[in-house]
């Protein structure tokens, strides 16, 4: 038993270490908002005016940046007050260009925070 728990805490010690390297047949290393952040030409705060400019008389609820399809990207829930559902906002970090701006209706935004979820636990558990 006390064998089995500290090859358990090895594989696990491990497995976070090989996790954090990239390349081939090594999971992808969690980069931090920090890191991303580092890598944009456009600021946060640049960003976040386009978007207030995109959909006008909306406010922010969440905002952040992100990898996604290969791009580095801020990505905006805007709330229109008035309006159900929200507005999601993409803005390229390195260009400053509009990627997209769609509406998602309260089920929608409810489905995509489940899959969120759902992908966030998936990735926690993998060693």
């Amino acid at each position: 038993m006390r064998i089995t728990r500290m090859l358990a805490i090895a594989a696990l010690t491990f497995g976070s270490v090989a996790g954090a390297q990239q390349g081939p047949g090594h999971h992808k290393k969690v980069e931090t908002q920090a890191d991303l952040q580092k890598e944009a030409k456009l600021s946060m705060a640049d960003a976040r005016a386009m978007a207030l400019r995109t959909v006008p008389n909306s406010k922010i609820e969440a905002g952040e940046i992100e990898r996604e399809g290969g791009k580095l990207i801020y990505s905006f829930d805007m709330k229109v007050a008035g309006k159900s559902g929200i507005d999601e906002v993409n803005i390229d970090a390195i260009s400053g260009k509009l990627v997209s701006n769609k509406h998602e209706s309260p089920a929608a935004e409810r489905a995509e925070a489940k899959a969120d979820a759902k992908a966030a636990k998936a990735a926690k558990a993998k060693p």
